[in-house]
């Protein structure tokens, strides 16, 4: 099974793709064409860089593709008063005492450096669908976990400025 990707996940994933090939690609090419006129390619660094950059944007472009081939689509709904994507939640762990925010969001998404969670990691799929109040149990592994409590939920479901994830 492939990535869970929302439909805009997909319609982000394609424009990266549409740019990549039609912006991009000529820009590499190019820089491509310019190294190699400078005469001798094995001592050419600008040569090799440039061949780098170009097989770095066609490794790109091969990856989204590939994604999107196997990608399971999901939806970004969720009840008025349920955990879903895209959704900020206050959540106050029991065993530290303390309350982090922490904004739901699909793997190609996620970043913890900006507190955005994974649907897919243990504490994503532990709060997904759960309530405002709800005591939520979150599995670590066969024997472990922690207890989480749903504090607060802001519906918001704006993901314009999200970055996709570099590979």
């Amino acid at each position: 099974m492939g990535e869970q990707l929302t439909p805009n996940d997909v319609k982000k994933i394609k424009e990266e793709i549409e740019y990549r090939k039609l912006v991009v690609r000529k820009k590499e090419l190019e820089a491509v064409k310019e190294a190699r006129a400078q005469g001798d390619l094995s001592e050419n660094f600008e040569y090799k860089a440039a061949k780098q950059d170009k097989n770095r944007n066609e490794s790109r472009i091969r990856y989204l593709e590939r994604m999107l081939k196997h990608a399971k689509i999901v939806s970004d709904q969720s009840a008025g008063d349920e955990v879903g994507i895209n959704n900020t939640v206050d959540l106050y762990f029991e065993d530290d005492e303390e309350v982090e925010t922490y904004r739901l969001v699909t793997s190609i998404r996620a970043n913890s450096m900006e507190g955005k969670i994974s649907i897919e990691s243990p504490l994503g799929k532990a709060i997904r669908g759960h309530r405002e109040g709800d005591r939520v149990f979150v599995k670590t592994g066969e024997n472990g976990g922690y207890y989480v409590e749903i504090r607060r939920i802001d519906k918001s479901t704006d993901d314009s400025q999200d970055q996709l994830r570099r590979y």
